[in-house]
């Protein structure tokens, strides 16, 4: 099967946002009261960020170096992170309605930016209006099937329960294992449907009735003609049909051919892969390997342990099993999925990176410079680059502070002049050469290259200055130059640039890294 990855992803640098958390534009009314800008975040208070406000900083990101966004959901809904949605063809009119929408769509489109939305198709939210149908008419509703309930039931003109009382959300809690939880089993005997997790407010689409199915494809349709440049899609392993993905990947494609297609899969999924479902993954396997190598004996377990994927997965790493493990997560793909895999470091459903490296910048700084330079396209969560911090779901949703006197400038300043290096050499993005040159004790090196140019990265995760020696047959007899960043001061050996032999030794600053370039 032909590989079909867009090919604006491989040269994108994505920026996350949660939109009721990044900016509040004046331009929406509050319909009532606010959570507090500057409080920490609560599971269900809104602080009134929305897509205006998005407007009114892109500039900004631009600044940055970021060329495309990925918002989490925007849609009608009862919740400040709108994964329960109650109408998916209308935003959110506390974000500013579909009109913000097309402001920011096109606000993006002029600046050269493109905007990935979030789609959630395997849940609704309990005040979705076909699942309200049912609510309000029973066994009678044309809309009974659209979502998994208990169809004996609602002959038997027994209502579902869509607000369990405290004794039915007692029994729903202690419904059985973490499997039979994402499987719902406990709400479809207890409230009469499947909803997801058990969360009640979360009613199970069921994509096998052609109508539901119908509707969710035309949604998938209708925001890509509208001009958004793909979808990042909620839990897709939860919808175990590969032809529903097959089939929104046709319609989404035969409306925008460059409509990027990217899973919320958190471990390595090629079936998913092979050019007729998804162009990516979030890629979390790759998350779980810079962390552990860049933090080390920093991680902060207790932060991690409400994360049950990163708790598993992410342990203090020296550079060869990191090595190890960049190397299977790559070739686990074809080269150009590579190139469009969504290399992340943290997002809404995680603790921030800075906290889950127990505060320590100097390992996000070393995470940042693998993200820009390894194969992918990397994604920045909206506030890292000024040193916000948060542990699990609410906190690592605070809202982003904009008081300036709060930012770390220095940490922005990094990842700016990182973003910076990703766009100035090719060789760092698309499909082009990538080797581990070295990987030793807790300095890892890495080579990217392209037929018009040669990069060397290495990256020390230790306490002390190391000092390693790589053979680059590739630049025998060409110079190395260093590619200053900010704040880092690494060098090579003696002073000597030239790669006489094929070999070259490097100095690398404790906690720090290098970036060369072959000249000559």
């Amino acid at each position: 099967m032909t590989i079909d990855t867009p090919a604006w992803v491989q040269d994108a640098v994505f920026y996350q946002i949660f939109p009721d958390r990044f900016a509040r534009s004046g331009r929406v009314p509050a319909p009532g009261p606010l959570e507090p800008w500057e409080a920490p975040p609560t599971p269900f208070g809104f602080k009134g960020g929305d897509l205006y406000g998005i407007v009114e900083h892109l500039d900004e990101l631009r600044e940055l170096g970021v060329t495309a966004l990925y918002l989490t959901p925007v849609f009608q809904s009862a919740s400040n992170h709108r994964y329960q949605a109650y109408d998916y063809l209308v935003v959110d009119p506390l974000l500013g309605g579909t009109p913000a929408l097309r402001e920011l769509v096109d606000a993006c489109h002029d600046r050269g930016m493109r905007i990935v939305l979030d789609g959630v198709f395997n849940h609704a939210g309990r005040g979705f209006w076909a699942f309200h149908h049912v609510l309000e008419t029973g066994a009678a509703s044309p809309y009974r099937d659209w979502f998994v309930i208990d169809q004996a039931r609602l002959d038997a003109g027994l209502p579902i329960r869509a607000y369990p009382s405290p004794a039915e959300q007692r029994a729903l809690d202690g419904a059985g294992s973490a499997d039979q939880h994402m499987a719902g089993a406990g709400s479809l005997s207890i409230l009469g449907y499947q909803a997801w997790w058990d969360h009640p407010a979360l009613p199970k689409w069921n994509i096998a009735n052609p109508h539901a199915r119908e509707y969710l494809l035309n949604v998938a349709e209708h925001w890509i003609r509208f001009g958004i440049d793909g979808w990042r899609l909620d839990v897709p392993e939860e919808i175990p049909d590969a032809d529903f993905w097959r089939e929104l990947r046709r319609r989404v494609r035969a409306v925008n051919p460059e409509a990027y297609l990217v899973g919320e899969i958190w471990h390595e999924a090629p079936e998913w892969l092979r050019g007729d479902r998804f162009d990516a993954v979030m890629n979390y396997p790759l998350l779980e390997a810079v962390l552990g190598f860049t933090a080390g004996r920093r991680l902060d377990r207790a932060a991690i342990a409400g994360q049950a994927e990163l708790a598993r997965n992410v342990v203090p790493l020296e550079a060869r099993g990191f090595a190890d493990r960049l190397e299977h997560t790559l070739q686990a793909y074809d080269p150009g999925v590579v190139a469009a895999q969504l290399n992340l470091l943290d997002s809404h459903d995680t603790p921030r990176f800075v906290t889950m490296a127990g505060g320590d910048r100097a390992a996000y700084r070393l995470a940042v410079l693998l993200q820009m330079t390894l194969p992918g396209a990397p994604c920045v969560y909206y506030g890292d680059e000024v040193g916000m911090e948060g542990r699990a779901d609410p906190d690592c949703r605070r809202a982003f502070p904009w008081d300036r006197t709060a930012w770390d400038a220095d940490l922005r300043a990094f990842v700016r002049a990182a973003i910076a290096l990703r766009h100035a050499h090719r060789a760092l993005r698309g499909t082009g050469g990538f080797r581990v040159l070295s990987a030793a004790g807790a300095v890892h090196v890495h080579l990217r290259s392209d037929a018009a140019e040669l990069l060397v990265v290495a990256v020390n995760a230790g306490e002390e200055p190391a000092r390693v020696e790589v053979a680059l047959p590739e630049a025998r007899g060409r110079t190395l130059a260093a590619v200053p960043l900010p704040g880092w001061s690494g060098a090579v050996a003696g002073g000597g640039t030239r790669v006489g032999d094929g070999h070259v030794a490097l100095e690398v600053p404790a906690r720090e890294g290098l970036v060369l370039r072959a000249v000559g």
